[in-house]
């Protein structure tokens, strides 16, 4: 890949100590306080490539010299020295970061002229293999070389320009640079710039040309004739993102739907399980009160029992003559006080008897007692579980009842899906035919005969999709299906073209397009200068609101984060410029620079008088 990379930006004076900043070969983040000069690093950088003027800072007075290092495509160092107000342009073969004093190895001018052979624009053109190159300046067919501040123009993004309604394509409104403009663009897009035409074919060769454009229009003809629709690819493609987000739209209601039926379920699984635990819990319980109710009978009657052997042997010992009623001994053999004795020791068993019953009813009583209080909750939480599982059952039948119709739904966006995918599927072929079909009829024409001055719609849908893409992993939420519109020549999202949208769409839609289109031209090796200097890209993005009377402010950090680890990803070099802090996990990642004004730390570009 034949590109530049920035190596450093340095103001030096004498007598003043030096301002420089040294650029990451992959990703550079300059942020801090505002009135810091984090801007006029870009205006710098944009003034050091060619631009026509600088408008200097305060901080800048005494200091002579700006030298902008660089890194040419086979590895080697180059330095341009320029002084502000300048035109001329010094240029060193080694990496300089001072003061410089020796006479320079080449001096160049920085204002492109096509009648001037010294000039930074072809000289670094050369160094990339893009001096040769010419592009289209008017609707005639005149033709002019490529400059170098067409492609600064589309790679260095100062802030000014970010936020900006007219087109990033665009130097200016003027009429006169839109043929220009989508010449570069479709350069940069395929690679091919805007070649003399040739003398054409002979008669021959032009018969079987002709034959073959006849074959080819046939073909789309028939094609034509099995579409469905009179839409255009781009107005199917508008309907099929209007399609893909009702099935997304209606994907997350149908899974909410399902989830609420799967927790469903399970809730009545758990219920099921816990009522049938509770039952047998219950069972249980219930048997065990009815065993030990009839154990409290037992030990009362037991009691009632005792009293009367108490009351009955006390009236037998002693009013009875005859054998014993407690030993049975015969009167002649019975003792004095016999009676009495063995009636007292009657009543000292009984006692103890009666005691030891007693005392084993006592530990019963509070054992029935919880138990009974067991069995009442049990039958309390029996009854919840009941109403519970019927409540479940009314809910289940509900969620089955929601998800009929929102699959029938979902079936019918998918066939509409299909179906317009299919008509961009014949829609595709028949631009591959119509683009067979220009090859072969510009090849017959004579050298009057212009070459078409639009992007093939294969080409372009390819960085559209790079430039949703890029959107998609920064997570921006309201630029839907972006893409460059080439007869507008301005960047569409939603139907809306970027001029028609808020200040912080069109910086990020300004930034993603910026971005997409570097990584496009590095992916597919075609010309680019290989990095991008991005000011304030995302700092006034705002998400979509509530209240509409809301103004674009600073984006939410969710957007911030994402746009600042899909750069961490950039295959190419990258500097960006924000007022808000990046997060900690790309700060230590990649170059930073913290600019804190009047607090602590570094002041700004500029050191502290």
């Amino acid at each position: 890949m034949s590109d530049l990379r920035l190596m450093h930006l340095t103001y030096a004076g004498v007598g003043k100590p030096d301002a420089s900043v040294e650029f990451d070969p992959a990703l550079t983040v300059i942020y801090g306080a505002s009135d810091s000069g984090k801007s006029f690093i870009a205006e710098s950088i944009q003034y050091m490539l060619g631009g026509s003027n600088l408008e200097m800072v305060s901080e800048a007075d005494g200091y002579s010299q700006i030298l902008l290092g660089l890194r040419l495509p086979d590895g080697s160092a180059l330095t341009l020295l320029r002084a502000p107000h300048s035109n001329a342009i010094r240029i060193y073969r080694e990496d300089l970061r001072g003061l410089v004093t020796r006479p320079p190895d080449v001096e160049v001018k920085a204002a492109h002229t096509a009648r001037s052979k010294h000039s930074l624009s072809l000289f670094l053109l050369a160094e990339l293999g893009l001096a040769e190159l010419r592009i289209r300046k008017n609707d005639a067919g005149g033709t002019r070389g490529l400059a170098l501040s067409d492609l600064v123009h589309l790679s260095v993004i100062p802030e000014t320009r970010m936020v900006a309604p007219l087109s990033p394509v665009l130097h200016s409104s003027a009429a006169s640079v839109r043929t220009a403009a989508a010449s570069v663009i479709r350069l940069m897009l395929t690679g091919f710039g805007d070649p003399d035409v040739d003398t054409g074919l002979n008669a021959g060769q032009r018969r079987v040309n002709k034959g073959k454009i006849t074959l080819l229009d046939q073909i789309v003809i028939d094609l034509h004739a099995k579409l469905t629709t009179h839409e255009t690819a781009a107005e199917l493609r508008a309907r099929l993102a209007r399609i893909q987000a009702s099935i997304d739209e209606h994907s997350t209601a149908l899974q909410a739907i399902t989830d609420r039926h799967v927790s469903t379920i399970s809730a009545r699984m758990h219920a099921s399980g816990e009522l049938a635990e509770l039952e047998r819990r219950l069972s249980e319980v219930g048997d065990l009160v009815s065993r030990f109710l009839l154990l409290e009978a037992q030990y009362r009657s037991d009691l009632d029992r005792l009293d009367m052997v108490t009351e009955a042997g006390s009236i037998l010992g002693y009013f009875r003559v005859g054998a014993c009623v407690f030993c049975g001994a015969v009167p002649e053999h019975q003792n004095p006080g016999h009676g009495e004795h063995e009636t007292t020791q009657l009543h000292i068993a009984v006692q103890n008897e009666a005691a030891k019953t007693t005392a084993l009813l006592a530990d019963l009583l509070p054992t029935i007692q919880d138990l009974s209080t067991q069995f009442d909750e049990l039958s309390a939480r029996r009854t919840t579980l009941i109403e519970q599982l019927a409540h479940i059952d009314e809910e289940l039948t509900a969620a089955e009842q929601l998800m009929v119709p929102t699959r029938q739904i979902m079936d019918e966006y998918l066939q509409a899906r299909s179906a317009v995918e299919r008509a961009l599927d014949i829609h595709q072929r028949i631009d591959e035919l119509e683009e067979r079909r220009s090859k072969l009829y510009g090849e017959g024409v004579t050298s009057t005969t212009l070459p078409t001055p639009f992007i093939q719609n294969r080409i372009l849908s390819a960085f559209d999709d790079t430039l949703r893409h890029t959107l998609e992993a920064w997570q921006v939420p309201a630029v839907e299906f972006a893409e460059y519109d080439q007869h507008s020549m301005d960047i569409r999202a939603g139907n809306r073209h970027r001029a028609n949208r808020g200040k912080g769409v069109r910086s990020v839609l300004h930034s993603a397009f910026t971005t997409a289109l570097a990584q496009y031209c590095r992916a597919n090796a075609k010309p680019h200068l290989g990095f991008i200097v991005l000011d304030s890209p995302v700092v006034t993005y705002r998400g979509p609101i509530n209240n509409p009377a809301d103004e674009d402010v600073h984006m939410t950090s969710n957007v911030v984060d994402h746009f600042y680890r899909a750069m961490l990803n950039y295959s190419g070099q990258a500097v960006i410029i924000e007022n808000g802090d990046p997060p900690a996990d790309v700060i230590s990642q990649t170059r930073t620079y913290m600019f804190a004004g009047a607090g602590s730390g570094r002041p700004g570009f500029f050191p502290r008088p």
